[in-house]
């Protein structure tokens, strides 16, 4: 943000938030002859925000302390015990359980019970994921130490719960006793942070108001026809490619920064200029530094290290299946339906994209490849996610069988 040209495309969608306020103004003011600037949809789609509050807390209290505890105690009796093995054995089964009861159901449980709305569920399963990352992480990090130490006979000293708790609130999923700090705050630099996250909550409200939901709303009640589907899909291309830009804004920058800086976090390389690929490979590698980390360091290094560093496309195969199954989990417990788009694009084409256009694609034109591909996967998942999800209300099931809720409604609603 401090080159500008790059402020220029900045403030380009800065414009395009205004152009979207005052049209919807103008309409208000011609149709209704007042201002309306209703958000109906917002505040559904925010809904049961104590629900969410509550439960986020009893994941944070857990991940808190029961990971905590439960290595504390391990690491402590460890090096003296008899029974290593049982000992371990124990200590870890307790911990599956918990974790799998905690971080597993229980959010689950939260979301169908209380029938969150989308964003609220959203907020619900992403927390859920970066808890368990982070305990894993804090896990994967300390007990290998302990065991080193252990089979020695030393003692390993145990972090701080300080350590652990600071961690658990700064923008990275990789656990370290300590991180490069900032001299102090700049709470200005917070405040506009979250200013410009909370525009990109209303850029993507009047783009899904504006762009989709006319087009959507009523297209079950249309025959339907291939012609009407293709245009459709490239209709979403445009607010599916600002719903990408926007969300990596106010995620990726916006929110890890002011979260960052809070923590006096030295470390802001969130990501890197995935803008600039001329292959998937790179794009995977620098869309999401915080996650690429993680799935690296822990799914693809010990798969690799288990495999004695062979098979390496099928460990390469299985970090995109899970990076792909974690995406779509979310977007179906926040949707509220199986619907697997995102997962089929990522593990089918995303798969042939990365070893098509590899790194050996330096030329401008493969830029433009990864961006024509990147503008027609968003328009395809903003089309069919919407006709699905407008499918569920014009067409709910009158008998919940397996096939029914696996089965997309908008493949078999009847015109």
């Amino acid at each position: 943000m401090e080159v500008e040209h790059f402020r220029t495309i900045y403030h380009m969608f800065v414009a395009a938030l205004c152009v979207f306020v005052i049209s919807t103004v103008a309409v208000d003011l011609i149709d209704q002859g007042r201002l309306v600037l209703e958000f109906d949809l917002l505040v559904y789609t925010f809904g049961k925000l104590g629900t969410v509050a509550w439960s986020w807390t009893l994941l944070f209290v857990y991940t808190l302390l029961v990971p905590y505890k439960l290595f504390s105690f391990w690491g402590s009796l460890y090096p003296k015990s008899k029974h290593k093995l049982l000992l371990s054995a124990c200590v870890g089964t307790i911990l599956l359980v918990s974790q799998t009861c905690a971080l597993c159901i229980f959010p689950i449980y939260v979301v169908k019970h209380y029938q969150l709305p989308p964003s609220s569920s959203f907020i619900v399963s992403l927390e859920q994921i970066r808890f368990f990352m982070k305990s894993y992480s804090f896990l994967r990090e300390t007990i290998p130490v302990v065991l080193q130490d252990g089979s020695k006979g030393k003692n390993t000293p145990i972090p701080a719960l300080s350590s652990y708790l600071y961690f658990l609130f700064c923008p990275t999923l990789i656990y370290r006793e300590s991180y490069p700090r900032t001299p102090y705050i700049r709470w200005k630099y917070v405040a506009k942070n979250f200013a410009q996250f909370l525009g990109c909550v209303f850029f993507v409200y009047f783009t899904l108001v504006t762009l989709c939901i006319p087009v959507f709303k009523n297209m079950n009640k249309q025959p339907f026809s291939t012609k009407t589907l293709v245009l459709s899909f490239f209709h979403a291309t445009l607010p599916g490619t600002f719903v990408l830009l926007i969300s990596f804004f106010a995620l990726l920058h916006c929110w890890l920064n002011a979260f960052a800086e809070m923590l006096r976090f030295a470390d802001r390389m969130f990501y890197k200029d995935w803008w600039n690929s001329t292959s998937f490979s790179n794009y995977y590698r620098t869309w999401n530094v915080v996650v690429h980390d993680w799935l690296y360091y822990y799914v693809y290094q010990d798969l690799l290290w288990l495999m004695k560093k062979r098979f390496r496309t099928v460990v390469m195969l299985s970090v995109f299946l899970m990076s792909a199954s974690a995406h779509e989990y979310v977007l179906t417990l926040s949707l509220g339906f199986f619907y697997p788009v995102m997962f089929c694009l990522f593990t089918i084409f995303g798969v042939c994209f990365n070893i098509m256009m590899n790194d050996n694609r330096t030329s401008p034109v493969w830029n433009v490849m990864v961006w024509t591909f990147l503008f027609i996967g968003q328009g395809i998942q903003l089309c069919l996610y919407s006709q699905e999800w407008y499918a569920q209300i014009h067409c709910p099931l009158t008998e919940k069988t397996f096939w029914g809720l696996i089965t997309p409604r908008s493949w078999s609603c009847p015109l």
